[in-house]
């Protein structure tokens, strides 16, 4: 039985469906307006702190398409880095988890101001599906704004990487100037 579908499998090829294109035009403007807001903002490319405050890494997935080749982060000059230190943006997944608390308010006072908090998906908007659990935080509400002040919330369970671009643009030149 296993057989049987590995060959029809390898005969007819994977069932998936192709990734929808993505226009050069739109992707070559979206590239010179996020260069050009972030060298007015900053005079440097926009560097991004990633934080996970609890989630199911949904979201995560989404972050890591914005480095392959379609989407290709760094062309729209947006890094990740490691360090809260080297961040102008905390981008935060999940909701905000009691076991997380301590370390996002850390993390947000270790990354030098100016500073922009972007909430990421619908758990870290408003705790999501994880609304009301035990484990998120006691106020209620179980999205990161709980903790720490939020600048941008991104929607979406979770939102796509052609989102988060816009999102991150969209923050860029609210601030610009």
């Amino acid at each position: 039985m296993v057989w049987r579908r590995i060959f029809r499998t390898l005969a007819e090829g994977p069932a998936t469906e192709p990734a929808a294109p993505i226009g050069d035009a739109a992707t070559q403007a979206l590239a010179a307006q996020l260069d050009a807001a972030a060298q007015t903002r900053l005079g440097r490319s926009l560097s991004i702190r990633h934080m996970d405050a609890g989630s199911c890494n949904g979201c995560e997935l989404e972050i890591h398409a914005l480095n392959n080749i379609v989407y290709d982060l760094e062309r729209f000059g947006l890094r990740f880095v490691a360090s809260p230190r080297h961040a102008d943006v905390l981008l935060v997944t999940g909701p905000l988890s009691r076991n997380l608390r301590e370390a996002l308010i850390q993390t947000w006072q270790a990354t030098p101001d100016p500073k922009w908090v972007v909430a990421m998906g619908d758990c870290a908007v408003d705790g999501g599906v994880f609304k009301g659990s035990y484990a998120i935080d006691g106020t209620g509400t179980g999205g990161i704004a709980a903790g720490v002040p939020v600048d941008l919330k991104i929607p979406g369970c979770p939102p796509t990487p052609a989102a988060i671009l816009v999102a991150l643009r969209t923050l860029i030149d609210a601030n610009a100037g």
